[in-house]
């Protein structure tokens, strides 16, 4: 295998996308000192990502040697594996970067009377040569992915690269709060953030100032571990976890151990598949964590993970609680002091952090001897299970079976009559139970109806229909969201989807949009979160089927179960909403077959109370 293809093939595990090309050249300016950092891309990263520091720089002999794979200065023997302090270590990105693009480098010492650019195509070293530049580093990749068509017609529009672009860009600004950052998308500024001692007001300038008023300070350090940010209150959870920033000894991290972690300190109070909105910095001793995992360095192994599990919890427990620091530390546990099956099941969570299985029983060891053996029973002795066995009725013996002539008649097929279609004049109203049912009468029996399944159905059928006039109205005061990149993608990319479904939405500046129009079932406030709630459902969905008829019958179902979250039994309201029903196609179920109204038989209720 050649050089050239020996780099394609790594660069396989490291630049899965632009995205990753930008994630790793951030890194490396940030392992360089620098304390301004400049990413510009076009296309989604596909045409151009230009990354640009004021770091240290190189010298022309280690940008030339930059470009060799394995070539890195961060580590110099096997022991600094113990406690990687660098974001990069690995020296794959470079070559494997310049190995699938248009590669250029430009970068100058300080000190230097000239800098050194060198210009690689596909793997290819082309040129070397003087070049004058300020101090640092500025990398720039054109063309990605194209000397390996394969993998290019794998990537997604330029609009969804781009959102995974600018998140990774966020994610390092936000673990980074000291440095400058600014990121420019087509020639267009999306944010130029100033460096900050406080994350606050990182936080704010990326994610929208109105969420500083509702976050929780988290700050807690137990056993060595510093656990440090915010939190939203339970009432700003999501279905995805994307409101979820993570950083481990200031490097991104995505850990099942760490979000797993924060979601059980919520308690039973975190619905059902619901993620928090936190932004957590974790800080660990040097060699309690190993991040040389991944070759993307996505995942880390913690060393004891149910310590770390144990104090993510108090710290975000204590945080919700107004809390910053607990009275008494837990007093370190030794795992010597453990055994192996105590070590393994403490707190749910494996050596591995992975999380043992609600259906499985946890583990604990049972001494068969000395203490505890006295609470178990006595076995019977050998005589008495002789006994036992001499007293037991014999089983007959087999009865002897003879052929036998079954005889099969044909029964005629029975005739039904169908059934007259029922309508909203077959039931009669009789009340509304607590303010999630309606209790109606029905020909045989008792029939009670979810008007929020009933409000689901009637607005599919209308959104289906390109009915979606008669639900809308103008917002005097339109709505103005401040969303994530890959948010802001989704909501961009169906754009046409909300407009037939009632809801005009307009760019308003960066990731900022602005909704003029909303359906008429909608209360006040309850906009922005319709559109993030049914953002999540549509990330969930992305890309599972393809087609615009079929793509907006999955949207308006979204859209129709997102919008009639809101809806309660009430008496006065209810005849209406059954009439509306029984407009409807099919008004028996939703979209996803969930019941609309369920029947019990006066049959059934009779049995119940023992009259039959």
């Amino acid at each position: 295998m050649s050089e050239t293809l020996a780099s394609q093939v790594a660069a396989g595990e490291v630049v899965e996308r632009p995205a990753s090309v930008v994630k790793e050249l951030v890194e490396n300016a940030l392992d360089a000192g620098a304390r301004e950092i400049v990413v510009e891309v076009r296309k989604g990263g596909i045409a151009l990502i230009k990354v640009r520091d004021d770091g240290c720089g190189m010298s022309r002999e280690d940008a030339v040697k930059s470009l060799e794979r394995h070539a890195t200065s961060k580590l110099t023997a096997v022991e600094d594996l113990d406690g990687i302090l660098t974001l990069g270590f690995r020296g794959e990105a470079v070559p494997s970067i310049a190995s699938v693009s248009r590669f250029r480098l430009v970068t100058k010492e300080k000190g230097a009377d000239f800098g050194t650019e060198v210009v690689v195509t596909g793997g290819t070293l082309d040129e070397v040569r003087e070049a004058g530049c300020a101090v640092g580093t500025e990398v720039e990749v054109k063309d990605l992915f194209f000397n390996i068509p394969a993998r290019r017609k794998f990537l997604r529009t330029e609009q969804t690269e781009g959102g995974h672009v600018e998140h990774e860009v966020r994610m390092h600004a936000l673990a980074s709060p000291g440095v400058r950052f600014v990121f420019r998308k087509d020639g267009r500024t999306v944010f130029d953030v100033p460096a900050s001692k406080d994350p606050r007001v990182r936080i704010g300038e990326l994610d929208g100032r109105e969420l500083m008023r509702t976050m929780c300070e988290v700050d807690w350090q137990d056993r060595g571990i510093s656990v440090t940010g915010f939190a939203l209150p339970v009432e700003g959870a999501r279905k995805t976890r994307n409101g979820q920033a993570m950083f481990l000894n200031g490097r991104p991290v995505d850990d099942r151990v760490i979000w797993k972690a924060v979601a059980d300190a919520y308690g039973d109070r975190l619905g059902k598949g619901m993620s928090p909105v936190a932004w957590l910095w974790l800080e660990l001793p040097r060699g309690s964590v190993d991040v040389n995992v991944h070759p993307a360095k996505k995942e880390v192994r913690f060393h004891r993970p149910s310590e770390v599990r144990t104090i993510l919890i108090d710290a975000v427990a204590a945080g919700l609680r107004g809390e910053t620091q607990a009275d008494e530390p837990n007093a370190p546990v030794e795992a010597d002091e453990l055994s192996p099956m105590e070590w393994v099941g403490v707190d749910g969570v494996g050596e591995e952090g992975e999380e043992r299985s609600a259906s499985k029983p946890s583990l604990k060891a049972v001494p068969l001897t000395g203490k505890g053996s006295s609470n178990l029973p006595p076995l019977p002795s050998r005589e008495a299970l002789q006994e036992l066995v001499r007293k037991a009725p014999q089983s007959s013996a087999s009865p002897v079976l003879s052929p036998q002539t079954i005889t099969v008649s044909q029964q005629q097929e029975l005739v039904v009559e169908k059934a007259p279609q029922e309508g909203a004049e077959s039931f009669r109203l009789v009340g509304c139970l607590y303010d999630k049912f309606i209790i109606l009468e029905g020909k045989d029996g008792l029939v009670l109806m979810d008007p929020r399944n009933a409000r689901e159905r009637i607005v599919y059928e209308r959104l289906l229909g390109r009915n979606a006039q008669g639900l809308s109205q103008g917002l005097l005061v339109p709505v103005v969201l401040h969303l994530d990149a890959r948010d802001a993608a989704i909501v961009f990319a169906n754009r046409e989807n909300f407009a037939e479904a009632g809801m005009d939405v307009d760019e308003f500046g960066g990731n900022t949009v602005q909704i003029r129009s909303a359906p008429d079932f909608l209360g006040e406030g309850e906009v922005e979160e319709l559109v993030l709630r049914l953002v999540d459902e549509l990330i969930e969905s992305e890309g599972t089927k393809g087609g615009r008829s079929v793509a907006f019958e999955i949207f308006a179902a979204k859209f129709a179960k997102q919008g009639a979250r809101g809806e309660k039994a009430r008496l006065n309201t209810a005849q209406a909403l059954l009439d509306a029903l029984f407009e409807c196609q099919l008004p028996y179920c939703t979209a996803d077959g969930r019941p609309t109204l369920v029947h019990y038989s006066t049959n059934e209720l009779e049995r119940r109370f023992g009259r039959k």
